[in-house]
């Protein structure tokens, strides 16, 4: 166990330097926080926007913004942080309370997400439905790049209502996000700047993309050139003809 840096996003908590001789008895995810159960209480890591967890020999030596290292017999897993906006926090309370979780959405690749799940988070909604998807609090672990496939691949206009959404329309989104997701895990994630994986290697889903980042190329599904608009801040790529 090693805290080289305590000040990330949130200061790592002095309880954490005293973890030595535990056993991590499970390791669970809730959206992007990885959960590691160690008896009597819970550690909670959270990437941030640049960070890592790579698995290492025990002893490897430290480089620049290697912040916390958790020593695992022979292999460690070390935090990698340029910007230091992940986390190492923990609690010993249930985690699902811990106020960075409790107030998050439905897990977008559990049996929880289906059609009519979705169409009742959706009724009243007045927001365009690639921010609906994207909002955390609705529906967790659909970025960016995931939220303008999703849509795609379901043949929905991203500036939809959500609250106009039919019950088969949210059908075909929520099996529409589960399959783009489970595309991009099999491809190693997206690495459009600094990301990789544990393994150290880069993420080239970003590759496979059928709309994102595509603007003006032909759709690959029926050759309409592709758009892109700004929703949030964020750009949104779409097919005006097979997106409805």
């Amino acid at each position: 166990m090693a805290v080289r840096e305590p000040r990330l996003r949130w200061r790592v908590p002095e309880e954490v330097r005293g973890l030595a001789g535990r056993t991590v008895r499970a390791v669970a995810r809730r959206a992007k926080y990885l959960l590691l159960d160690c008896g009597d209480g819970t550690l909670i890591l959270h990437l941030g926007m640049s960070g890592s967890l790579r698995v290492l020999p025990h002893d490897a030596a430290p480089e620049k913004h290697d912040h916390f290292d958790l020593v695992l017999g022979d292999r460690m897993l070390r935090l990698h942080d340029p910007r230091r906006f992940g986390a190492v926090l923990w609690t010993t309370a249930d985690p699902g309370a811990h106020p960075l979780l409790r107030h998050l959405g439905v897990e977008p690749l559990s049996r929880a997400l289906d059609s009519k799940r979705l169409l009742a988070l959706t009724r009243g909604r007045r927001s365009a439905i690639k921010l609906f998807i994207m909002d955390s609090r609705q529906v967790v672990g659909v970025g960016n790049i995931y939220a303008s496939e999703s849509l795609h691949r379901a043949g929905i206009d991203p500036r939809k209502p959500a609250r106009r959404l039919s019950l088969e329309q949210c059908e075909r989104l929520s099996r529409a996000i589960k399959h783009t997701l489970r595309a991009a895990i099999r491809a190693g994630g997206s690495s459009l700047r600094d990301f990789v994986g544990s393994d150290g290697v880069y993420g080239c889903f970003q590759h496979r993309a059928l709309v994102y980042d595509r603007a003006g190329q032909p759709c690959r599904e029926c050759g309409a050139p592709v758009r892109r608009i700004v929703q949030g801040q964020r750009s949104t790529y779409f097919c005006p003809r097979c997106q409805r």
